[in-house]
């Protein structure tokens, strides 16, 4: 099993709704330096951690350069090489520096979009159980059926890094 601080807190960010872009009342959570990575093989380090905390439909690549989000499933990106600065929360959003070895953990229907990365900047991406994710743009029409999903969706078993008893499982509440 990857290597993870027992004490690591994540970084806790909350963006409204701006009218296109939903966000969500539940925070964004940024681990830094969250992985040890096995550096022959650091995505496969990635996908061990998730894949231990149940969180699957796993993928390789980058985050799009186009703000977009995700209003049926929640996700989870850990950085398995290089490094990016990516805007979370729509146009009006947080500028976060990523590296390998963070993860940002993002509640359904969080706008995000990679404004500059590095050459070798690599991601896994992650998914708890339920429907496949489908990206959505920031229009009306895409807005005002995120409303409609985004309260729908489950919220996660465990926190992707630090499991069951994580620090999700405490700051990820459904609103009353």
């Amino acid at each position: 099993m990857p290597v993870v601080d027992a004490d690591l807190q994540p970084l806790s960010f909350i963006f409204g709704d701006d009218g296109l872009v939903p966000n969500n009342a539940m925070p964004l959570l940024v681990y830094k330096r969250a992985i040890e990575l096995d550096a022959r093989h650091p995505e496969a380090t990635i996908e061990k951690l998730f894949g231990a905390n149940g969180w699957g439909a796993m993928w390789r690549n980058g985050v799009y350069d186009y703000l977009h989000y995700h209003a049926t499933v929640h996700e989870v990106l850990g950085v398995a090489r290089g490094n990016a600065v990516v805007r979370f929360g729509g146009d009006r959003g947080t500028e976060v520096a990523i590296a390998a070895g963070d993860v940002a953990i993002l509640p359904a229907g969080t706008g995000h979009q990679c404004l500059s990365a590095s050459r070798d900047f690599s991601v896994v991406g992650a998914y708890p159980p339920g429907p496949p994710v489908e990206i959505t743009r920031p229009t009306p029409e895409n807005h005002a059926r995120a409303l409609q999903t985004i309260p729908q969706v489950k919220m996660p078993q465990a926190d992707p890094v630090m499991g069951a008893d994580g620090p999700l499982v405490r700051l990820w509440t459904l609103p009353s």
